[in-house]
Order: structure tokens, then C-alpha cells, then sequence
């Protein structure tokens, strides 16, 4: 089986990795949960205790009592450079619905775009059914740079969709298209009624705001308001408050610069556009993020945990202005992709460099 699902016993066979992280709210413990993975991408818990964990190169698997199965049924996804199997959605529902989303590269009009697809999953986790499109980027792009894919449940069931701008700058700033923007759809597919930009001529109705350049992460905080945490050039890895009709300013604005040093646009600010609420400089490739609710480590409630694809870590920010409070490092945050918090409290998050999901959890 090429995932093993690693106990405690085990984990002494797995190299260099030291079972704690210290960190400001004492030592974590970190356990490997599941290893072997190929590029995971994404995870969700299931309420029956279960978890679904993607693979970009197009594998879901369902994950439950020590035992792991492909799940079956998934309509085959394009693998296109940094585009394939994505993020995965539970969505508060599914005890009722059985239904999950997942968001994937696929064909569309014009080339590959980012894309979401519903079905219902089975009773045993192994199948999924009715499989059915939802929601496709248009127009579609010849390259496979810059999909964006988290997927995000309001909490009026709506669902937010990040989309980066496909490598073609100026389409950020196009209404017209879907490139660099957060879409807001309904769970069937269709377009709320109080989207920004529903009626105006030339514009399309998903979108909720505009002028991103790839936000790999985003979530909720702890009011509800969507925050999404996207990629810079060279320099200028964002921290946004999403606002409804918000234009985040790429590739007009930037605190980064092109990876040539050439510098972006008109600077780091213009009349209109929205500030981030923090930034990186250098840039850190940020990919996944919660926000925490404190439920284990009080001091820690309304924080923001981001993962570093470039530097290896989990960064920790809070405050008015944010600012980045910590660094959580060890040989396991290689490559975070992304973050959960479980049930209990407890952090998880997905390591592309050790092909784990490790949890943190009280020492």
C-alpha cells in the first residue's frame, strides 16, 4: 500500500524527525498520521471522525481508523503544470448531504482553468456519485501557472473560490474574466443574487473581488469575514482581508517586484485599490492557512497559521496591524501545503517535502 498510516510505534523508523516543535505556547508533540503521500494538496475532516486528503496528481483519499483507501468515481482531472486534484470541501451539510467539492485544473474554453466539481460520497468513503461540474475559470490559458483552488464555505452556504491570474498579469484587473479574483457561487453552481458585479455589462457575476495574483490560502476568521493569503512575485506574499467588490490592486500595485527586479506596476499603492493587511519581503510561497480558535491554546484564539513552501515553516501572525509573531520550524514543515485544525483543537498540516500529514498537539 503506498500510504501507511504510521503509529506511534513506528515512527521511529522515519528519519530526523523530532517528535516536538517548541513553540510560544510551550512544546507541541507531532505525530506522522499519514505518510507516503505524492504531493498532497489538500485535507478535510469528515464528522464521523474520517478525513479526504487530495493528491494533485489526482488521487482523493479517504483516511479513517488507521486504514486508508482510494476513493473511486472521481472524473479523471488535468495535470498541468502546478494545476490537477486540489482542494477538497466538507461542506457543514454533509451528515445530511453526503456532498463534497473539490477544486481541479480542467478544459475549458480557450485551454486549462481552475475548476470545482460536486459529488456525493459514499457511506464507506471508497466511491464517490453524481459527479457534476459546478463552477469552470473562463477563459481558459495555455499555461499551467497560477490556479489558486481554496475552496472556503461562508457561513450563508455560499462558496468562495480563490482563482489566481493564470500568469497573464493584466487579466487581474479585467472583469471580464476570472483570472486573479475570489469567485462566490452557490452550492449549486449559481450566482448569488448579491454579488458585487451581477448586472454590469461586460463583468462576470462570480466575481466577489478582484486584482489577485494566486491565493493558495484562505479562510474564515473567527467573525466570519474571508481572509486570503496569496503569492507575490519576488517579495510581496499578501495577508487580505477580502472585501466584497475589493480590488487588490495586481499587477497595478505590489510590495514585490518581478523575479527579473524589475519593479511591478505603479508602485505600492493607488486610489481604489485595497492595502494588505500584511506582507512578506522576501517572499515565503505561502500555501495554506487557519485561522485558530483557540479551543486548546487560548493565547493562540483569532491567530493566523500560514505555511511556508519556500522556508519550511508555519508562520504565526496576530495583532492590530498583523504582524508575523513566530516562525514554527523542524524537519517535519517541509514544504507546508496546507493546514487544518481537527475536531479537538488540534493543528494538522500537510508536508509536500516529507509526503506526510503530521498533527500537533499538547506535549
Amino acid at each position: 500500500m503506498r500510504v501507511l498510516i504510521c503509529l506511534m510505534a513506528t515512527l521511529l523508523h522515519v528519519p530526523a524527525w523530532a517528535q516536538t516543535l517548541q513553540t510560544s505556547a510551550g512544546t507541541l508533540k507531532v505525530d506522522a498520521i499519514v505518510s507516503g503521500l505524492e504531493e498532497p494538496w489538500a485535507m478535510a475532516f469528515l464528522p464521523d471522525g474520517g478525513m479526504l486528503i487530495t493528491e494533485r496528481g489526482g488521487r482523493l483519499l479517504h483516511v479513517k481508523d488507521g486504514q486508508s483507501q482510494t476513493v473511486s468515481g472521481l472524473p479523471r482531472v488535468v495535470v498541468d503544470g502546478q494545476g490537477g486534484l486540489l482542494d477538497v470541501l466538507v461542506p457543514r451539510d454533509f451528515e445530511q448531504t453526503r456532498e463534497i467539492l473539490w477544486s481541479h485544473s480542467a478544459r475549458t474554453q480557450g485551454g486549462n482553468h481552475t475548476a470545482v466539481t460536486v459529488a456525493r460520497l459514499s457511506d464507506d468513503g471508497s466511491r464517490v456519485t453524481n459527479a457534476r461540474r459546478i463552477f469552470e475559470g473562463l477563459p481558459g490559458s495555455g499555461n499551467g501557472r497560477h490556479f489558486g483552488s481554496r475552496l472556503v464555505e461562508a457561513r450563508d452556504g455560499t462558496v468562495f473560490v480563490t482563482i489566481g491570474d493564470r500568469g497573464d498579469r493584466p487579466e487581474a484587473q479585467n472583469l471580464g474574466s476570472h483570472h486573479g479574483s475570489v469567485v462566490r457561487i452557490n452550492r449549486d453552481g449559481s450566482v448569488p443574487s448579491d454579488n458585487p458585479f451581477v448586472g454590469q455589462d461586460g463583468a462576470r457575476p462570480e466575481i466577489w473581488s478582484y486584482g489577485h495574483r494566486n491565493p493558495q490560502a484562505a479562510a474564515l476568521d473567527l467573525n466570519g469575514n474571508l481572509i486570503v493569503v496569496e503569492h507575490g512575485a519576488r517579495g510581496g506574499d499578501e495577508v487580505n482581508r477580502v472585501k466584497r467588490g475589493g480590488n487588490f490592486g495586481w499587477p497595478v500595485i505590489s510590495y514585490g517586484t518581478h523575479y527579473s527586479g524589475a519593479s511591478i506596476g505603479e508602485g505600492t499603492s493607488k486610489a481604489g485599490m485595497e492595502q494588505p493587511a500584511f506582507y512578506w519581503d522576501p517572499s515565503m510561497a505561502p500555501s495554506g492557512m487557519i485561522v485558530y480558535s483557540g479551543r486548546l491554546w487560548p493565547n493562540w484564539r483569532g491567530d493566523l497559521f500560514v505555511g511556508s513552501l519556500k522556508f519550511d515553516y508555519i508562520s504565526r501572525l496576530d495583532g492590530s496591524p498583523l504582524a508575523e509573531r513566530e516562525q514554527i520550524k523542524g524537519p517535519e514543515t517541509e514544504r507546508v501545503r496546507a493546514l487544518s485544525e481537527g475536531p479537538d483543537g488540534t493543528i494538522w498540516f500537510l508536508s509536500v517535502g516529507n509526503g506526510t500529514l503530521f498533527r500537533l498537539s499538547p506535549g
